[in-house]
């Protein structure tokens, strides 16, 4: 357990604490009428997003010490990315709660993993075999982190910018702009990383 991997822990933790958060319902609103009449943005999904911005540079840097310091173990190399699932499917399920996502694109992800995963356990099963992660996998991970921190902050529906825009004020409709077009972004790169996976993987299906 060093400390690499207790970042990993940590954010498993905070997974645990949004959770939490998202059920109380913690009362109180901001930003009242500064994305568009009627607008505002909840107390809870605020400080849900703020400790999904702290599990997620424990991310970054359980990575970076890991590495630097040579502190890879086997713990870390099942935890970290299962730690990474759980964080960024229990957001986006949170998103579609409120409204603020559709259901389609934390399908997509899930989707998206259990196909990686399946050839994980199949490397191993073929002698440990390591399938190189792409350029795709770190634009995924990236992209959905923003995605995901400005959909909190965003009060509008998924591409909401595209119907009536009498409602928004310039900041929010350039908010809802950018958070629908990051999604989408994000997508993309999983479905390209995820066909990576699948195209670097299929010498394992051989024999």
């Amino acid at each position: 357990m060093n400390l690499a991997n207790k970042l990993t822990v940590v954010r498993i933790a905070l997974v645990i604490i949004i959770l939490i958060i998202s059920v109380i319902s913690i009362p109180g609103e901001i930003f009242k009428g500064v994305f568009g009449i009627g607008t505002s943005v909840s107390v809870s999904l605020l400080i849900i997003n703020l400790i999904f911005i702290i599990a997620s540079i424990t991310d970054w840097l359980d990575g970076k010490i890991a590495r630097k310091r040579n502190m890879i173990t086997t713990f870390g190399k099942f935890l970290d990315p299962l730690a990474d699932k759980i964080l960024v499917i229990t957001a986006m399920i949170i998103l579609v709660e409120v409204g603020r996502l559709p259901s389609w694109i934390p399908a997509v992800i899930l989707l998206r993993e259990f196909v990686v995963s399946g050839y994980r356990l199949l490397a191993v099963e073929k002698g440990g075999q390591v399938i190189a992660a792409s350029i795709w996998g770190k634009l995924k991970t990236v992209t959905q982190m923003i995605a995901i921190v400005l959909a909190f902050i965003d009060p509008y529906r998924f591409f909401a910018f595209i119907g009536n825009r009498s409602d928004f004020t310039t900041l929010g409709l350039v908010l809802n702009a950018i958070t629908s077009i990051m999604m989408i972004i994000s997508v993309i790169a999983t479905v390209f990383s995820g066909w990576d996976y699948i195209k670097n993987g299929k010498e394992l299906f051989k024999d």
